[in-house]
């Protein structure tokens, strides 16, 4: 099944207008940066701070993303599941999506602990750097987030893949358990006879063409919301926090971009036979949009609008491997994981011999599954690998002044790798068009 011709039209119609969002957006994030750093945490006025301000109109905006993933998630699935089939086809799919997923949170990993090994950013002179223990920041609130968290957690998030109330599933924003029952709604209801059957796919292919156009046009505001939670971040933020940690920030960067700009775009050119700069152009709005909200799943909406409209992505795919994407595939974030424990191994001095470093590999491959969900997600699971090789869950501490500002980075690497799965298993299964003109807003 493909989009309306009404959403379709509505988006060529709004491309013809103005400058393209994706610029919008470019223009909107360094004057966001300006803005943050020039009025900081304390400027006001009529006793309003800005920081305020900011905070109102983002939290807008995520909220009106917010609002649209669940309907959005779920009819995405019941209406791909039924434009795949309930054979072999889906079997396929799932086996390709699952593929995929894993190997390159695999290589993301790999990559990050390459670097860290590399880099030693908690190591000067082959030495553990005492005064970053020192300089850590106050750890209470995190700790009392963290505290008690071990490999069960993550059993017990797979365990909510199989939810007793779907509903309650929804409303908790459960996504893996809210995707799990749309999977099974969805194979099943491909099995109903008529006329029920064909009533309920119009009803579920209707919803699905809403939420594309709600998503649409909650999009337009995209700008005033980029420009609004990036100018928080910084306002609070600043720079100043990097100084004793800018080894770290930057070992974290350079693996996320080697990841960002070398990995994934090897796999697009060698496994999907796609050119890596059409998908960059392709999913522009999506990887901005995935910056300033620090979360796949909000940017969920405008991904799908991305790979479908732009990357030419058909429904049928997009519509399983993205919504699945959003809540298992988390390069960036094992990638980050596994930097995070390893950083924090070498500043307490612990010997990191292969059984260590094969321990944090395999267990951020767990933990990027299976805690996504989990508010804090990354704390959590760094937390879980810490306590799995014996270190003191305070040690989250030491990456607290920059995790906001790296997070942004790394959920930016989460979206790109769920769009080039989508464009990779499109070209697998033998899509064509993929990627054939997808330079949004010409």
């Amino acid at each position: 099944m493909k989009h309306s011709d009404s959403a379709r039209s509505v988006k060529e119609q709004d491309k013809s207008r103005g400058l393209a969002l994706h610029w919008q957006v470019l223009i909107a994030l360094p004057l966001a940066v300006v803005a943050g750093i020039l009025v900081g945490p304390d400027a006001q006025v009529g006793g309003v701070t800005f920081v305020a301000v900011f905070g109102f109109v983002g939290t807008l905006f995520l909220n009106a993303l917010k609002m649209l993933v669940v309907p959005l998630v779920a009819a995405s699935i019941i209406t791909g599941i039924l434009s795949i089939g309930t054979g072999s086809h889906l079997g396929r799919l799932g086996f390709k999506t699952i593929l995929y997923y894993l190997s390159t949170s695999l290589l993301a990993i790999l990559v990050g602990l390459m670097f860290v090994n590399a880099l030693a950013p908690g190591l000067e002179d082959g030495r553990p750097i005492e005064e970053l223990r020192d300089s850590a920041v106050d750890t209470s609130a995190v700790t009392e987030k963290v505290e008690g968290k071990g490999a069960s957690d993550v059993v017990d998030v797979f365990l909510r893949m199989v939810p007793t109330n779907p509903v309650a599933a929804a409303v908790e924003g459960d996504m893996l358990g809210l995707i799990f029952f749309s999977l099974l709604f969805g194979f099943f209801m491909a099995k109903i006879k008529e006329p029920q059957g064909s009533t309920l796919r119009q009803f579920w292919q209707g919803v699905f063409d809403i939420m594309m156009l709600m998503a649409h046009w909650v999009m337009k505001f995209t700008p005033y919301g980029v420009f609004a939670l990036v100018g928080k971040v910084f306002a609070t933020t600043g720079f100043a926090a990097f100084k004793p940690l800018a080894l770290f920030f930057a070992t974290v960067l350079l693996a996320l971009l080697t990841h960002f700009l070398i990995v994934l775009p090897l796999l697009l050119r060698f496994i999907g036979g796609v050119n890596p700069l059409r998908q960059y152009r392709a999913m522009a709005p999506a990887l901005l949009t995935a910056f300033s909200t620090s979360s796949s799943s909000a940017t969920l909406p405008v991904t799908i609008e991305c790979v479908e409209g732009n990357a030419k992505v058909s429904n049928r795919t997009s519509s399983f491997v993205l919504p699945l994407g959003a809540t298992i595939n988390m390069d960036g974030t094992a990638l980050y994981e596994c930097v995070a424990a390893m950083f924090i191994a070498q500043v307490y001095g612990l010997e990191l011999s292969f059984a260590v470093q094969f321990t944090i590999v395999m267990v951020a491959l767990l933990t990027s599954i299976g805690v996504a969900g989990i508010p804090s997600a990354s704390l959590v699971a760094i937390a879980v690998i810490l306590g799995t090789i014996g270190l003191p869950a305070e040690g989250i501490a030491l990456i607290l002044a920059v995790d906001r500002i790296l997070d942004m980075f790394r959920t930016t690497v989460n979206v790109f790798s769920d769009s080039c799965g989508a464009v990779i298993i499109a070209r697998l299964e033998g899509e064509t068009g993929v990627l054939a003109d997808s330079e949004p807003g010409k």
